[in-house]
């Protein structure tokens, strides 16, 4: 990968000026509060700088006025640019009404046209930011604005009916967490003392705990507007025109999306990395550009590149995006910014277009901090797959193992090993979610009283599970776990298939799928399939330690078409093709692959109640006896991605 030190770059050379909640008038007349940040004249601090300079733009429904976007505007106004942050509609000191994505794509639109017209801007906009401001920019460049002429777009979605607020079918929990947050802080609340002190009282837990949410019956009755988006996520499992618009499905309008230079970041145990790795796949198959991947071994957030751990799970330097990448993550930006709005010549476009982390097998030991010490290495390609892999099949067994053989076919009417696998499924039992990808799966932390006033609402969240790579093993700090504490495979509704100890290292970059076939005394339910890489016992591991790579679930009643439910036949065996979110690991010499499978992961998705109700909607849940068929005739798997020596 090319080095970026000693390469030409905007200087830190101006002062700031700020100017506050500028109101950006809409096409529909709603004013649109946006803080502009200008090079300041260094000779006179209180002018600004003459000249025309390109244009920078985060738009944000997490509050225009935290010390990071601050610093984050003064970080690009010193070095030549006009930083405009901007509140989303109905957020904050903007006006209107929020409406969870579905007015980005003109609200984005209208706002970089604004800026680029403007006489102290260049016409070059730029977008940036994370999260739900990677969708802000997603959504606006779908519309194609003209004046949109480089993105850096961080952990954000592609289809948020497959990969992101629903997940084939099932519902990511974060998403009703993250309306109970937005319901404290929505404008029209705040305006009311009595009713900000009702909201922020609220625990999402706890509501999360008795699903479903019935309209009018929650804390979220008293914000309308948020409660009608929350239950429109929640109810609307089938897939409709709802989950069509820009906001919504980026991918559906990758041809239609505006041809810039992208700059695609994302993370193996982001809550995003499907999404992104399907953004990069189809926008560098479409456009000019150029486009660009940074995948790296990090949680979700702007902040987690910076650092060298996911979860429980320790890289070493080498995992952090600062000092391998960029001096920084503002850093990466700039890089990318002056590059495409300012014309420097700085290398960038002859980087390699992929820059993948790749999880190492590392020693297993346990780091100062408490860690398993896993390492890894950065590694520059000009493809995503790399060149090299290939697709290996691993098959489930019913003796329990898991291997590149497929299952031998019944000799005279006896198979030679089970030919099928059934466990008990208790939607009032679920599994305990342990790590993966994961984000905004939060509860507020209670605050001491002489602190609450020095404490924003927004910074007393935290997450209610463990987020990325953790030992799939029990405790006390386990939502829904139970004592005896043990690992997850002990349960009777964990279902484990894993090799014999690897003879060499394996490694596997790219997209994962599992093929399932599968059975059902109930008319639906769904299936879960988790990729885990096993250590081996060690000094510091007594026990081994079995660490989450990739997750995902199946409601089945969308398995032949997500707009058309079908209930299950009791005892009728069907095939469930299950996309997986990918992954960059080494599986080390000694260690197994082991593939868990199960029908519930909580809270990360929402239990299915079995009934083949419209889930949201359902009064009762029945217990369901699964099965996973592991024969010649019924041969379930999973396809690893994997690179050859």
């Amino acid at each position: 990968m090319a080095d970026w030190r000693g390469q030409p770059e905007s200087p830190s050379e101006f002062g700031v000026l700020l100017a506050s909640d500028v109101r950006l008038a809409m096409r529909d007349g709603v004013g649109l509060a946006t803080d502009l940040f200008f090079p300041a004249d260094p000779a006179a601090p209180d002018s600004r700088a003459t000249g025309a300079y390109p244009v920078v733009l985060v738009r944000t429904p997490y509050n225009k006025r935290t010390a990071a976007m601050r610093e984050l505007g003064e970080y690009f106004a010193r070095r030549g640019y006009v930083t405009a942050i901007q509140d989303c509609r109905g957020r904050y000191a903007s006006e209107g009404t929020f409406d969870f994505l579905v007015q980005e794509p003109e609200d984005g639109y209208d706002t970089i046209e604004w800026l680029g017209v403007q006489a102290w801007s260049t016409g070059a906009v730029g977008t940036m930011g994370t999260s739900y401001s990677g969708w802000t920019q997603t959504a606006a460049a779908a519309l194609n604005p003209p004046h949109l002429a480089a993105m850096v777009v961080n952990q954000s979605g592609s289809n948020a009916y497959t990969s992101s607020v629903r997940h084939n079918g099932a519902m990511e929990l974060r998403f009703l967490s993250w309306a109970f947050m937005e319901a404290a802080t929505t404008p029209a609340n705040a305006r009311n003392p009595e009713l900000t002190a009702a909201q922020t009282a609220v625990s999402a837990a706890e509501w999360l705990r008795r699903l479903p949410l019935r309209p009018g019956l929650t804390p979220l009755a008293h914000s309308p507007s948020i409660e009608r988006w929350a239950l429109d996520l929640y109810t609307r499992g089938d897939y409709e025109e709802f989950w069509e618009q820009p906001g919504f499905h980026v991918m559906k309008h990758w041809d239609d999306f505006a041809d810039v230079p992208v700059l695609l970041c994302g993370a193996w145990y982001d809550s995003y990395t499907r999404a992104t790795i399907e953004n990069f796949t189809g926008l560098s198959r479409r456009k000019k550009g150029p486009v660009h991947l940074v995948m790296g071994p990090w949680t979700h957030g702007s902040t987690t590149v910076d650092t060298t751990f996911a979860g429980d799970v320790e890289f070493g330097e080498a995992g952090a995006l600062a000092g391998n990448l960029a001096d920084d993550f503002p850093h990466l930006h700039l890089r990318w910014f002056d590059r495409w709005l300012k014309g420097l010549d700085n290398g960038v476009d002859r980087e390699d277009p992929v820059r993948l982390f790749v999880m190492g097998a590392g020693d297993g030991s346990r780091s100062r901090e408490g860690r398993l010490r896993r390492g890894g290495e950065w590694r520059g390609e000009k493809q995503f797959p790399p060149a090299g892999v290939a697709e290996v099949t691993y098959h489930l067994r019913g003796d329990g193992s898991l291997g590149t053989e497929p299952p031998e076919p019944t000799s005279g009417g006896i198979a030679a090993t089970a030919e099928s696998t059934t466990f008990c499924y208790d939607p009032a039992d679920p599994v305990p979610t342990i790590g993966g990808n994961i984000s905004s799966l939060s509860d507020q932390v209670p605050v001491p009283d002489a602190l609450a006033d020095r404490i924003p609402y927004e910074e007393r969240w935290a997450s209610i599970v463990k987020v990325g790579g953790q030992d799939q093993r029990t405790g006390p700090d386990v939502l829904g776990a139970r004592p005896p504490y043990l690992p997850l495979a002990a349960r009777a509704d964990v279902v484990v298939f894993q090799t014999e100890p690897l003879a060499a290292d394996v490694t596997v970059i790219g997209p994962l799928a599992a093929v399932l076939y599968v059975s059902s005394s109930a008319p639906d339910t769904d299936f879960t399939v988790k990729l885990v890489d096993v250590f081996p016992p060690s000094a510091d591991y007594p026990r081994g330690y079995a660490v989450n790579i990739s997750d995902s679930i199946f409601r089945c009643r969308y398995r032949n078409d997500p707009a058309q439910p079908e209930p299950m036949v009791p005892g009728e065996v069907y095939q469930l093709r299950i996309p997986m979110y990918g992954t960059g690991a080494v599986f080390g010499k000694g260690h197994r692959i082991r593939v868990d499978v199960s029908s519930s992961n909580f809270p990360r998705f929402d239990p299915n109640p079995n009934t083949g109700e419209p889930i949201g909607r359902h009064h009762r849940h029945q217990v369901a006896d699964n099965t996973v068929h592991h024969s010649a005739a019924h041969p379930s798997h999973v396809v690893l991605p994997v690179l050859a020596d």
